[in-house]
Parts: structure tokens; C-alpha cells; sequence
């Protein structure tokens, strides 16, 4: 397995990596997916794909370097997915070292991931790779102001 990081404009974002992460966010087109690496990057957002030896793309990441006062220095992973297709087959553990090698080499202190509530294999697959449920994330959609 080759994990490379891809950098907005680079097709591969569309032809490859889009596809496997359109399985875990299936609300993504291409265009808004564009859009939101073209804006994110700014940010600090970069996406990593997994390719397997004969060049087909099994794994997606999102993730950035962040700066705050709870963690300090810490990578957080917006998306982590594996093909369908190639679940059990070492290429979340590839991409979570992958990631967590990016996060040494940015010095953070933390690795941090959120995993919706309903994902139970990711989360048994999570603390397999010795992940600690250590906070609770909150969220509330915003109603537009009238």
C-alpha cells in the first residue's frame, strides 16, 4: 500500500479519492468537495489517499494541524474512511500511521478524531488501534436569522 497526499487542483482528489470518501459523506459532490478544499486548505485541511499496488484508491483522510488551549498542538482527522470493499485489510491502520507520522513531525502532542455515534465498527476498529473515548462532542444546527 502508497498513501500520498494530494494537494487541491490535483485530479486525483476527484478521480480517486472522492469516491471512497463519498461513503462516508454521501451528502459531498464534486463540486462541493472542490469547494471545500479550496477554502479548507487555507485552513490547514490536506487529504491523504490510499492506493493499493495496482493503483486503485482503498482509503481517504482529512485532516490539519491544530493549535488550541485544550489539546495544544494536535493533528485532527475530519474524515477517515476505507473502501467498502477492503475494510479489515490493514488500510485504516496504514492511514492512522500515515497520520499519526504527520503529527510527530509537526510536533503535535495529541491525535484527535471524532466518530459519529453510529459508526460501531469504526469505533471498535478505533480502540483496537489503542484510541481512548475521551470527550463528548456537542452540536446544534443553526437556524438562519430571519
Amino acid at each position: 500500500m502508497k498513501i500520498i497526499d494530494l494537494e487541491p487542483g490535483d485530479p486525483r482528489l476527484i478521480s480517486d479519492l472522492f469516491p471512497v470518501l463519498h461513503q462516508l459523506r454521501p451528502h459531498l459532490t464534486e463540486d462541493l468537495l472542490r469547494d471545500v478544499y479550496g477554502e479548507g486548505h487555507a485552513q490547514g485541511l490536506r487529504f491523504s489517499a490510499a492506493y493499493t499496488d495496482d493503483g486503485r484508491c482503498v482509503g481517504a483522510a482529512g485532516w490539519r494541524v491544530v493549535v488550541n488551549t485544550s489539546t495544544l498542538r494536535s493533528l485532527y482527522v475530519d474524515d477517515l474512511v476505507t473502501d467498502s470493499g477492503t475494510r479489515s485489510t490493514g488500510v485504516g491502520h496504514g492511514l492512522l500511521a500515515h497520520l499519526q507520522e504527520h503529527a510527530r513531525e509537526a510536533g503535535a502532542r495529541v491525535f484527535v478524531l471524532d466518530s459519529g455515534t453510529h459508526r460501531t465498527d469504526a469505533h471498535r476498529f478505533y480502540l483496537r488501534e489503542r484510541m481512548a473515548i475521551s470527550a463528548f462532542h456537542f452540536t446544534k444546527d443553526l437556524e438562519p436569522e430571519s
